[in-house]
């Protein structure tokens, strides 16, 4: 039941000769204050159980202590473990978005050293308003700025606003109002001690550019070009957002080049990167970014991917598995209601929505998050060649629907794409849905004629429709993917096999023109029958004939 080594949520401490009671608090305030865990006492850093000392035989009394010297009190669970022959004990520590302290004043968080190994360390000053703001405990955006008067904002940048509400369609009752009534609707200044003084709201949208460098020393936003590794474009940026925003697409506006559609009478424009997913991206990284960081956000082009990544990784809730199906939860929700008010981002809050549905809508991959971390959040949109003809049949099934295919239907359609054949829990794991919710999205694209079912009920998979692969140009293509029914494919992997000794799960996807899951799934299938042997586990397996 002991872990193998110790992690971010995993601490070992030995207790031969009694952990101080100031160690033991600090390590629990420390693990409470990161991603919470487990405290494991009476275990040797090499995760030796080496037993508890007799002065903490009585742990039902544990509990009760940590929370008497823990301020707010921290409930943790404790519970005692038998481990090879010796009493230990496994202390849990939840995780609640609040900041934890000793009662004597000290504060820690967990880190990972560079060795790759976790630790405990003090929280700076700075660093308090970052986990507060991380699990939503307080928006530093709409706090004053020490220091700031109202000296530090700019009237040329607020006459920017005014004209970016205007021009984007933006809360028109703003463009009404007096500058100080503009000021504390948008949340840009506050009173404090009977004085009007600035946010760090009002500094970021329409504040001097010296009073930023000044202010908030974590804000700067860089553009790169880079061709074949080589930089084309380097440059930097501390202005206020509305100008940095308005710099950014200036900037990426030469690299943008559109082709053209040609629709009935009319030609629709497809840039490299539509418009409407670069402000969502861009906005995302400005809006969400931690400004008590040092670093900038950067929007990076390269040969074949656009890259935008800022300091501060996902807020708490959210993660690669739900961005579609949150609830928006900025980490700044002032600063992410303004650009909203003003008309720079979607008013929904489904900003990442728009994102991908400016990839796929074109036959381009998915937005790819993979590269996220604790410290940033980074995504790289595909700026491959557009596919005219999947975009004119998406043009087309929209003018029929007299509306666009909702993101959750254009995300079946390119996983199929690539996967030629998915079954509907592949589908809905891809699409953070259980499988009743999957099942409303497939139904309609299958009465459009966009998808075919096959199989029923467990063993149903599901490939583009015979339609679909026509107006593509990839008749051949959906004879092959409909034509492989259970006892084909069971055939064809038979038969590699015979001929080549051995199968692997990829060569069976490749094969059978399956996704890596229902691949892995047939080899069991056929192990299970006594028709395959499996020799290894995980990506080294491979598959035999039994030996006669």
């Amino acid at each position: 039941m002991i872990p193998t080594r110790e992690s971010m949520t995993v601490e070992f401490k030995s207790d031969r000769k009694k952990l101080p009671d100031k160690e033991l608090i600090e390590t629990v305030v420390c693990l409470a204050n990161s991603e919470g865990g487990e405290l494991w006492l009476g275990v040797e850093d090499d995760g030796t159980p080496t037993g508890l000392h007799a002065d903490h035989a009585e742990l039902s009394t544990l509990p009760a202590f940590i929370a008497s010297r823990t301020a707010p009190r921290l409930d943790v669970r404790v519970t005692p473990v038998e481990a090879e022959g010796v009493r230990v004990a496994r202390i849990e520590v939840p995780v609640d978005g609040r900041l934890y302290a000793t009662t004597d004043g000290v504060y820690k968080r967990r880190r990972m050293q560079a060795d790759g190994e976790p630790e405990c360390e003090p929280f700076l000053p700075h660093e308090i308003p970052s986990r507060l703001s991380r699990f939503g405990s307080v928006d530093p955006t709409n706090q004053p700025v020490t220091g700031a008067t109202l000296a530090d904002l700019d009237p040329l940048e607020r006459e920017r606003l005014r004209q970016i509400v205007e021009r984007r369609g933006g809360d028109a009752v703003l463009g009404e109002l007096e500058d100080e009534a503009l000021d504390g609707a948008l949340g840009l200044t506050v009173e404090q001690d009977g004085e009007l003084v600035p946010t760090l709201l009002g500094l970021l949208l329409i504040g001097r550019e010296s009073a930023l460098r000044r202010h908030v020393p974590g804000h700067e936003v860089a553009f790169q070009v880079l061709e074949q590794e080589a930089v084309q474009v380097n440059e930097f940026t501390r202005a206020p957002l509305l100008r940095t925003m308005e710099w950014l697409e200036t900037m990426f506006r030469p690299y943008n080049p559109e082709q053209e559609l040609q629709m009935g009478l009319y030609r629709i424009p497809v840039p490299r990167v539509e418009e409407r997913a670069f402000r969502e991206a861009v906005a995302n990284a400005l809006t969400h970014r931690d400004y008590a960081r040092l670093g900038a956000v950067h929007v990076k082009l390269e040969t074949e991917v656009l890259e935008v990544s800022n300091p501060g990784g996902f807020v708490e809730g959210v993660s690669l598995d739900n961005l579609l199906t949150v609830p928006p939860h900025p980490r700044n929700p002032a600063l992410a209601d303004a650009f909203k008010r003003v008309g720079l981002v979607e008013r929904s809050g489904r900003g990442v929505d728009l994102i991908y549905r400016g990839l796929l809508r074109y036959g381009r991959a998915r937005p790819d998050y993979s590269r996220t971390t604790r410290s940033n959040v980074v995504v790289r949109l595909s700026v491959a060649e557009a596919d005219l003809d999947f975009l004119r049949l998406i043009l087309e099934e929209e003018e029929r629907r007299a509306g666009p295919l909702p993101v959750e239907s254009l995300m079946v359609l390119s996983a199929l794409r690539e996967a030629r054949r998915l079954s509907s829990q592949d589908l809905a794991h891809g699409l953070g849905l259980d499988q009743a919710q999957a099942r409303q999205v497939l139904e309609p694209l299958a009465e459009a004629g966009l998808v075919e079912a096959h199989g029923a009920k467990r063993n149903r998979t599901y490939t583009l429709s015979r339609r679909l692969y026509r107006e593509l140009g990839q008749k051949a293509e959906y004879v092959r993917q409909s034509g492989f029914d259970r006892f084909q494919q069971d055939e064809m992997v038979l038969k590699y096999v015979r001929e080549h000794g051995r199968i692997t799960r990829r060569e069976a996807a490749e094969l059978c023109r399956l996704g890596p899951r229902q691949a892995g799934k047939l080899l069991q299938r056929l192990v299970g029958e006594g028709r395959l042997v499996q020799h290894g586990t995980r990506r080294g397996a491979f598959y035999t004939e039994p030996e006669v």
